[in-house]
């Protein structure tokens, strides 16, 4: 009876010693990962990402690497987080361009407006040499290591509280919401509207009380924010793309092994698909575009009205990027220009 009782406490001892040592493992490389939207990968594009890069994440590397998500902005607005990687006090973050300009201005050459003929053509340049040249650009000016570019949902489009869009004309004395980006201010500027910078969290009370009386989102944004409910028009301009910054903190991507960070890097990759699908299902779905119908009137420009729009919006906001950024930005927007074409 005396050794079985020691049999069992050795036994005990040793699975505690088990735990204590894979949990110390575990936490010595938990990725903390922020995001702006909810963690419900049926929900939204980051929630789908996150739901999918954690999974992979974790069954690739047998539990060596665990991730921790923190949805809907928990840690603070995009730019606060967008700190946190850098210093890391967390480890990763997806961001939205607005909040990625405070740290990376240059960001602001891929809002040539009507720049992509279809979505799919978006997906071309973000994963080809064009993306890989953005993100040693970005290595190399903030210190973070670029997981990949995302879909915030796909292209742009405009709603107000006035009257249906067709020309610039109809922009006229529109107040829309627009990021704190000078290029999406210039753009509703050359466009005939008055861009009014109001943070996210704000921005439906803003509709709701005529602060704003429009503001421009992807179909998806638009359907979960609800801002059916707010706004009467929807215009289906789809002038920019907006991509989603996937990064990660440099010092912790270089203490992964490089089995880890093979794991990690196609982790982040199969979970940029799992988004940009989820994004197309609900722009398709009774979540999105059908549901926006029930209460919205909605138009579609033609070519000869994007033209039109183009005309106007093209020239201002070059111009605008040629002066901020002067020859380095000028070069970044050619090379954007030519992987599109």
């Amino acid at each position: 009876m005396k050794a079985l009782k020691q049999l069992t406490i050795v036994l005990m001892l040793a699975v505690f010693a088990v735990v204590s040592i894979t949990g110390t493992a575990i936490a010595a490389k938990t990725i903390k990962m922020h995001h702006l939207n909810k963690d419900d990968p049926f929900d939204n594009p980051t929630g789908a990402m996150a739901t999918v890069f954690k999974s992979l994440v974790e069954a690739g590397t047998n539990g060596s690497v665990v991730v921790q998500t923190f949805p809907s902005g928990q840690l603070g607005k995009d730019k606060d987080a967008l700190q946190q990687v850098k210093a890391g006090v967390i480890q990763a973050g997806i961001h939205s361009v607005g909040g990625f300009a405070s740290v990376y201005p240059l960001i602001g050459i891929l809002d040539i407006p009507f720049a992509f003929p279809n979505i799919s053509k978006t997906y071309e340049v973000f994963d080809g040499q064009f993306g890989a040249k953005l993100a040693v650009d970005i290595n190399k000016k903030t210190g973070l290591h670029v997981l990949g570019f995302g879909d915030s949902g796909g292209f742009f489009h405009l709603t107000n509280s006035k009257r249906p869009i067709h020309t610039p004309a109809d922009m006229a004395g529109i107040k829309i919401r627009t990021m704190g980006l000078d290029t999406h201010k210039a753009i509703i500027t050359a466009m005939g509207g008055q861009p009014a910078a109001i943070s996210w969290s704000e921005v439906y009370t803003a509709l709701q009380t005529g602060v704003a009386d429009g503001q421009m989102n992807p179909i998806p944004i638009i359907a979960f924010a609800k801002f059916q409910e707010v706004q009467k028009y929807l215009t289906l301009s789809g002038h920019i793309f907006a991509p989603y910054v996937w990064t990660m903190n440099a010092d912790f991507w270089n203490s992964l092994t490089d089995s880890e960070k093979e794991v990690v890097s196609y982790a982040a990759q199969s979970a940029i698909v799992a988004g940009r699908g989820m994004g197309r299902i609900i722009e398709a779905s009774d979540r999105g575009l059908t549901e926006l119908s029930k209460s919205m009137k909605v138009n579609t420009l033609t070519p000869a009205e994007k033209e039109e729009f183009k005309k106007v919006a093209v020239p201002v906001v070059k111009k605008l990027i040629v002066e901020k950024f002067g020859a380095e930005g000028e070069e970044m927007l050619n090379a954007f220009l030519d992987a599109v074409k």
